[in-house]
């Protein structure tokens, strides 16, 4: 089920509300018990034959945290190491077996020229998110840093609809002390105004920006993926689209996911911090998908040796890091050479801040010139690597970025892919787009991009809008605070702004980081 479905707006998320407020005026547990159900129900709506493989994975890492818990008591570390391992080797083995296996049998019998195969595995919806979140559990139980005796209260902080597919990854502390308060159980109108109006911002980006913008992108990237010559102002345009695609429509559920859960009381982590608005790559991961960035730090960049081992250690464990962080992503070589070319870019900033140091610089120090320089060459930076984490497979990305680097020639006055001129070089690959992509004219794409381009670098987020405290890796995310208060200008606009949205849902369209 998805979030800008009619059957979620209209069906699931009304009865899901009335029904936890309803049944917690009487019994908090029982409330706990009919969310957790709702939220089995809103993932097996995609394939109900994968509940069972959730349940599964949920009694087991309940079952091994309530060992890990019972040999910390005991003092017995060893033991609980042990138990540690096992918990988190298994994880990965079943994240491996659904996400890596076409992936690994292809490649290594390719490698010794053999003909293995194996038929064609489902990835569950959600999976890396689920296992991330859980084994995060894990090794937080382990250092004592949470415990769980409560079968329904972990279970819903696995299942929660509003973070499940798609994130934000959470900390079990963050969220479940939220389940035991009162108040949780009681409707805020406060609650609601921040809920919907999150929501809506949310759904404004993804069914009118996002899903706007999308047709372009995938143009480009689906007619060199066909073999059709990409010029280089052609090569931008897709790149660009796809750059602002993703990030209104990841950010846009992200927003969603907030809005949502604020209509239960319970406040998730925010995810985004106007990211393209980075002025290097360092300051780029503070911003991007922020819960993953701190998953990747705390549970593999630390326990690897973070920077407490000399530079080279360093800049190897930053690789390490985002070579896996992008394999996470997906089954691909060109999620790989994503991770990779961020792991450079990030040994590049800290290397570069190393030298700033020696030379006398202060820590953090930049000038207003300095500052504006970064901006400028770390969003192109950005842009290429999305070429990779975009494209179908290598030669895709490498034929796009050649064309972007002029290799493929200028684009010729009255000829362009996003005008009729290759509508029938289009038709002939089996490439098929509404008019709207094909007959907007060349103009139109650039058009998208200087608006949205405007809004992400020039506009407030969501959290500005609401006056909340903005985040970074260190914060506690359960104190964030919305200081926003609605009055009848702002609701109109809000209202209109829903509106509009719903009356575009007219063609369902997933979020990007279902995929993954």
């Amino acid at each position: 089920m998805l979030f800008n479905s009619y059957q979620f707006l209209f069906l699931f998320l009304p009865a899901t509300i009335l029904g936890f407020f309803q049944i917690g005026r009487y019994s908090r547990s029982l409330s706990a018990l009919w969310l957790f159900s709702a939220s089995l129900f809103f993932y097996g709506w995609w394939n109900p034959v994968y509940v069972s493989l959730l349940l599964a994975s949920i009694f087991f890492n309940y079952g091994m945290g309530k060992a890990l818990t019972r040999e910390h008591a005991r003092n017995h570390l060893r033991r609980a190491w042990w138990i540690l391992a096992c918990g988190i080797t298994t994880d990965l083995c079943l994240l491996g077996y659904y996400k890596y296996a076409n992936f690994f049998i292809t490649n290594v019998s390719g490698l010794l020229n053999r003909n293995w195969h194996i038929d064609p595995v489902i990835l569950p919806l959600g999976i890396s998110f689920f296992t991330f979140t859980q084994i995060a559990f894990l090794v937080d139980t382990y250092r004592g840093d949470v415990k769980e005796s409560n079968f329904i209260h972990y279970g819903l902080f696995v299942t929660y609809f509003p973070h499940l597919i798609a994130g934000p990854v959470l900390h079990h502390k963050e969220m479940m002390p939220q389940f035991v308060r009162p108040i949780t159980y009681r409707p805020h109108w406060e609650n609601f105004s921040v809920g919907l109006t999150l929501f809506t911002i949310g759904l404004f980006k993804k069914v009118i920006l996002a899903d706007g913008i999308a047709p372009y992108a995938n143009l480009v990237f689906n007619a060199a993926d066909h073999g059709t010559q990409i010029l280089f102002t052609e090569a931008w345009g897709g790149a660009l689209a796809y750059t602002f695609q993703l990030y209104f429509d990841f950010s846009g559920y992200t927003d969603m996911a907030l809005g949502i859960s604020c209509l239960f009381g319970v406040k998730l982590p925010i995810n985004f911090n106007s990211p393209y608005k980075a002025v290097n790559i360092i300051d780029f991961w503070r911003r991007w998908h922020i819960t993953l960035s701190r998953f990747l730090r705390d549970y593999l960049y630390f326990p690897l040796g973070g920077n407490r081992k000399g530079p080279f250690r360093r800049y190897a464990n930053l690789m390490a890091t985002m070579v896996l962080g992008g394999l996470w992503h997906g089954a691909g070589w060109t999620f790989i050479l994503w991770g990779t070319l961020h792991g450079f870019y990030l040994i590049i900033n800290h290397a570069w801040h190393g030298l700033r140091e020696l030379w006398g610089y202060p820590v953090g120090s930049s000038s207003r010139m300095g500052t504006i320089v970064g901006v400028i060459v770390t969003f192109p930076a950005v842009v290429l690597a999305w070429v990779f984490f975009r494209s179908p497979n290598l030669h895709t990305a490498l034929d796009i970025i050649s064309s972007m680097v002029g290799l493929n020639g200028i684009t010729l006055p009255g000829r362009s892919l996003f005008k009729w001129g290759l509508a029938d070089e289009i038709e002939k690959l089996g490439i098929h787009f509404g008019a709207s992509t094909l007959f907007y004219g060349n103009e139109s794409i650039w058009t998208w991009i200087a608006i949205l381009w405007t809004i992400a670098w020039f506009s407030p987020n969501s959290q500005q809008i609401l006056s909340a405290n903005q985040p970074t890796l260190e914060h506690d995310f359960t104190r964030i605070k919305f200081t926003w208060k609605p009055n009848k200008a702002w609701l109109s606009i809000v209202a209109i702004t829903l509106l509009y949205s719903v009356i575009r849902m007219e063609k369902v369209s997933e979020f990007l980081y279902f995929q993954f």
